[in-house]
Formats: structure tokens, C-alpha cells, sequence
């Protein structure tokens, strides 16, 4: 059960109604997660800014699905490693290359590139080396691009924290961590 109550849409009010009628007519549903985070309508519409912003950048949906599936994995959190397992199925990515991501790499090779640097600077808060920051160059990333894994890394780690602290009661298909 989740350590902070879950915002039901037909009861919400001002802003966080607004946006959770907008999530629900987007997605089809809303998840736990998004019910949570709207306790706080300034929190939900920050996160749905960033969420949205990601996805208009130039990295594709499965790749940054495939961090997602890393950055989640490297912090433990079940409630996001089952849901990026189901959006990164609904993505295209099959079970193979979800193991992939889960496990820091991929099949594609710049891809593989970019998971691999997402896992470092979630193992690392950051703090990557020269070698890792060459290696996504060398893959073919731009400066513009690097940037967006850095930002998704950063936007899957708020996840993370999220579902963790709160315990969010995983409303996806439930995938074990890798470590249990």
C-alpha cells in the first residue's frame, strides 16, 4: 500500500483534475504513479513538463525506454522496472532486448552506447569518466543528444525516488529486480 495516498481523477480538484484528466485522455489510464504524484498539482505538472519535453527531443522512444529500463534497474525500483517493461513492450522492444537494458547494454549498437552511459551516471550520480563520456561521443551522439540522456537519466532517477519512497503499489504487470 502506497505511503501517500493515490489521488482518485473523479475526486480531484483545480489544477491536479486538469492534469489528470489530461493523462487519462492521453494514456487511456492513469497509473499509480501519476495518482500519487498529484498530491501535488505543481509537482505533477513539473514532471508531466519534463515527461512531455523529453519525449520532443531527438532520441527515440526506445531508447529512452531502454535507460529508463536501466536507471530503474540500477536504483531498485520495481514499481518503474515493471512499467517501463510494459511501455518499452508497447515501444517495440521484445523480452531479449528488455533483458538488454535491464542489464546496462542493448543489441543495437548506439543504443548499447547510450544505456551504458545512462547506468553510469545513475551508478555514479553522475560522475562519469572521460572514457565514458568518449565512448557515447564515439557511438555517434551529439553534444545535443548527450544532453537528453543526461536529462532522462535525471527525470527516470525523480521516478525512482518517487516510487521507492512512497512504496506506489505497482498497478503494471510485475517484473522481479534483477537483484531480488
Amino acid at each position: 500500500m502506497s505511503r501517500i495516498p493515490m489521488i482518485d481523477p473523479a475526486a480531484a480538484t483545480g489544477e491536479a483534475a486538469v492534469l489528470l484528466a489530461a493523462v487519462q485522455s492521453q494514456l487511456g489510464v492513469t497509473p499509480n504513479f501519476i495518482r500519487v504524484l498529484a498530491n501535488s498539482a505543481p509537482a505533477l505538472k513539473g514532471f508531466l513538463g519534463l515527461y512531455g519535453g523529453t519525449g520532443e527531443g531527438a532520441l527515440d522512444l526506445r531508447t529512452r525506454e531502454r535507460i529508463a529500463l536501466a536507471v530503474a534497474e540500477e536504483n531498485a525500483c520495481q514499481y518503474c522496472v515493471s512499467a517501463h517493461a510494459a511501455i518499452g513492450r508497447a515501444a517495440g522492444l521484445d523480452d531479449g532486448e528488455i533483458a538488454a537494458a535491464r542489464a546496462g547494454g542493448s543489441r543495437d549498437a548506439k543504443a548499447a552506447a547510450a544505456v551504458a552511459f545512462a547506468k553510469a551516471l545513475a551508478a555514479h550520480g553522475g560522475e562519469v569518466t572521460a572514457a565514458e563520456f568518449g565512448a557515447v561521443r564515439e557511438a555517434g551522439y551529439t553534444d545535443g543528444e548527450i544532453v537528453e540522456i543526461i536529462v532522462n537519466v535525471a527525470l527516470n532517477v525523480l521516478t525512482n525516488m518517487l516510487g521507492k519512497a512512497t512504496q506506489v503499489e505497482i498497478d503494471f504487470p510485475k517484473v522481479a529486480l534483477l537483484a531480488a
